[in-house]
Parts: structure tokens; C-alpha cells; sequence
């Protein structure tokens, strides 16, 4: 197996981890200042359009979309290793407009979106002129089981009548946010994957209303998870976003992509928090000795490393199945590298926290920051459990008699 990357790759790698090493990382303590000094924690600070403003200028826009007449076209395999750099911190994937929900959204209003829907939303999403949301999990069912969604979409004449509750609708709560995708039932009665819809919802329609943003343990991350009712929100027939009753189809087509999307940056963030952990590791003295001469925490680097090659590989794996077989045929490996990464990064960031001792824990360090986001992973895209049980039953599938 040949495991060089091209020169494409390498360019777009020598690019990035500039403007990572001269712009990204020196606006991170900014950018922090900025949001508090505004008072709204989902504000979007000056800071941020200048690396937007800076990532364009560097050629460094919307590499994840692989379709060139809107992104990059790159491959899921060329685009891996550039998002596992974006990884590292948390202002490069929306200073390159390569963040969540948005990236998910632009891929379906591409794929599946009228040109009308394109030019009004899609065009300016890719522009970064403005932002969008998710609408999928709800708060008063199993949302691991889409099967469950109560969010009612009612055809009415020309328009769609819309009753629901979301939350973890990422993005809602911020003042750039104007549309919301929203997955509900349009016909109970159909065959169980035939029964939902997705229709495009301008936040400003009379009815949508954003409750709050929902706290990551105990703080309020300036991504906003909201939440969201949806009351007589009635939008025109012309916002369905493909086929009625294709809404599961079109929503794992967004998630495979978005889960691996994910999975890269984990990566990265993982080796950025090892990266921390190593130099702490030199700089402290405990009981006479470096941290860094002390087994336990020598062990702790070791297998840092070993669990970030591990899951490098699977995720490259299943970036390459997907761009050679489909994202059908890599549905294992999708689901493996789901649970793997997400838990490898918690593994990792938890070491880094402990090596950091109580500033670990504060928000004087990136560390606990990566952990909220390690550990929402867990949940977001699919509980693990889900992810796991899709492994065991294609695994399973092979071995079945003919009963």
C-alpha cells in the first residue's frame, strides 16, 4: 500500500499549517476576548472574518466539498489529512468555512437541492454570508432512531405546515443563522423510511422560535446548540428539499460524509493535545523528577501515539472505501472510525488533562474545550451504541444460514 500523498494534498498541507502556525493559532486568545467582550456567546467577533477574509486570500475555501463547480474537488482521501490539521484548533474549520452543520447542508442543497433553493441558499452559505442549521434530534424521543421523530410537516395547499421540537440544532442560535434544514414526518402511514421529509425553514418565519442554546457540560460553546420550536411554521411546497418522503435517504447521505468529517478532525485535535502534553510533560518537576521520566505518565504518551496511528489508518481506510466503493459499501468502516476516533480523542485529551493538573481543567489551556467536543461526539452523529450494533450486523450478515 503506497502511503504518500500527492502533490495536491502536499501543497494544500504546506498552506494550511502556515496559516495555522501565523494566523490560526495566534487569534485563538482574540477571538475568546472578543466573544466575552460582546456578551453573546454565539456572536460572530471581528477576529473571525479576518481569517475568513485571510483563508480565501490563501486559496484555503470550502475544501470539503468534493464538486468542483462549488468546492475544492478533493477526494475524501485528499481532503482527510487537511481537516486532521483543521482539527487542531477550533477556529479553523469556520475561518475556512469547512465547519459543522453548515458543510452537511451545503452537500445536500448540492446534491439534492432545485437551482432555486442553490442560488438563495446554497450560494450564499458558500460565500459564509450566512449560516444555517440542522433540525433532526428531538428532546421527547430517542433521536438515535429516526424512526421516532415527531416533528409533524403538513401539506396545506402550496405551503408545508410545520409542529415540532428540535434541540442540538447546531448553529440556531447565532445572528448569521438564517435557515434551518428540518427533518419531519409528512406521512405516518408510509413504509417506515418513506414517512419523513426535509423542508427548508427560514428562522425568520412567523412560528420558529430558538429557546436557548443548550450548555456543553455547564458552559455555553459560541457554536450554539439550540433549541427550537417550530409552531404553525408554515413555509411554500417549493421549500422541499428533494422527493416527499425522502428525508431519511437524504439525511444519511449528509451523515456519511459529516461523520468522517468529524472523525478527521478528532485527529488532529488529539495531536495537538498530545503535542500539549509532551511539552508539559518536559516542563514540570514532581517529587524530584520530570514529569516526562515518570512511568505512568511516560505510558500515557505511549499509548497516545499508538491509539492516534491507529485511528489515522482506519479513518484513511474508510476515506478511501468511500471514494472507491461508495458511501454504502463503506457503511462498517464509516461506523468503526465513528466510535474510534471519538473515543481515541477523549483518551488522549483526558491524559493531557490530568499531565496539566487542575489548569487542565480551566480554559487557560485548550484541553478542556477538546474534551466537550470529544465527548459530545460520543452522542452527535449517532450514539456509539448505534454505530457499534451497524458493525456487528453487517459482521454478523456474512455468517448467516439460510433460515
Amino acid at each position: 500500500m503506497d502511503f504518500e500523498y500527492d502533490d495536491t494534498v502536499k501543497d494544500y498541507q504546506a498552506r494550511l499549517l502556515d496559516f495555522m502556525d501565523n494566523c490560526v493559532y495566534p487569534a485563538e486568545t482574540r477571538f475568546r476576548d472578543e466573544v466575552r467582550a460582546s456578551g453573546d456567546p454565539y456572536s460572530f467577533p471581528p477576529v473571525m472574518r479576518e481569517l475568513q477574509l485571510e483563508a480565501r486570500e490563501r486559496g484555503l475555501w470550502n475544501l470539503f466539498l468534493p464538486d468542483e463547480r462549488w468546492g475544492a474537488g478533493l477526494s475524501n482521501l485528499q481532503y482527510a489529512p487537511l481537516a486532521e490539521i483543521s482539527g487542531r484548533s477550533p477556529l479553523a474549520p469556520e475561518a475556512m468555512n469547512c465547519s459543522a452543520p453548515d458543510t452537511g447542508n451545503m452537500e445536500i442543497l448540492a446534491q439534492f437541492g432545485t437551482p432555486e433553493q442553490q442560488e438563495r441558499w446554497l450560494e450564499p452559505l458558500l460565500d459564509a454570508r450566512i449560516r444555517s442549521c440542522f433540525c433532526m434530534t428531538e428532546p421527547d424521543v430517542a433521536s438515535s432512531d429516526a424512526r421516532n421523530i415527531r416533528t409533524r410537516i403538513v401539506r396545506d395547499g402550496d405551503d408545508y405546515v410545520i409542529d415540532g421540537r428540535k434541540w442540538w440544532s447546531t448553529g440556531a442560535g447565532r445572528e448569521r443563522c438564517e435557515v434551518a434544514v428540518v427533518m419531519g414526518r409528512t406521512d405516518p402511514d408510509a413504509q417506515t423510511y418513506r414517512q419523513q421529509s426535509m423542508v427548508l425553514v427560514p428562522l425568520a418565519t412567523p412560528g420558529v422560535s430558538v429557546v436557548r442554546g443548550l450548555p456543553v457540560f455547564g458552559y455555553l460553546e459560541n457554536s450554539s446548540h439550540g433549541e427550537v420550536v417550530f409552531e404553525s411554521v408554515r413555509v411554500p411546497s417549493s421549500n422541499l428539499l428533494g422527493a416527499e418522503g425522502s428525508g431519511f435517504a437524504i439525511a444519511q447521505a449528509r451523515l456519511g460524509p459529516g461523520r468522517i468529517h468529524h472523525c478527521m478532525r478528532m485527529v488532529g485535535m488529539a495531536e495537538r493535545a498530545l503535542e500539549l502534553m509532551c511539552r508539559r510533560a518536559h516542563e514540570r518537576v514532581a517529587f524530584g523528577r520530570r514529569l516526562a521520566e515518570q512511568g505512568v505518565v511516560q505510558d500515557w504518551i505511549a499509548r497516545s501515539r499508538i491509539e492516534i496511528e491507529q485511528a489515522r489508518l482506519l479513518l484513511l481506510k474508510a476515506a478511501w472505501m468511500m471514494d472507491t466503493v461508495g458511501n454504502r459499501e463503506a457503511r462498517t468502516e464509516i461506523a468503526a472510525i465513528k466510535v474510534v476516533a471519538a473515543g481515541m480523542a477523549c483518551r488522549v485529551v483526558d491524559r493531557a488533562i490530568q499531565v496539566h493538573g487542575g489548569g487542565g481543567v480551566t480554559d487557560d489551556f485548550p484541553l478542556a474545550a477538546m474534551y466537550a467536543y470529544a465527548r459530545t461526539l460520543r452522542l452527535a452523529d449517532g450514539p456509539d451504541e448505534v454505530h457499534v450494533m451497524t458493525v456487528a450486523r453487517r459482521e454478523l450478515a456474512k455468517w448467516r444460514s439460510g433460515d
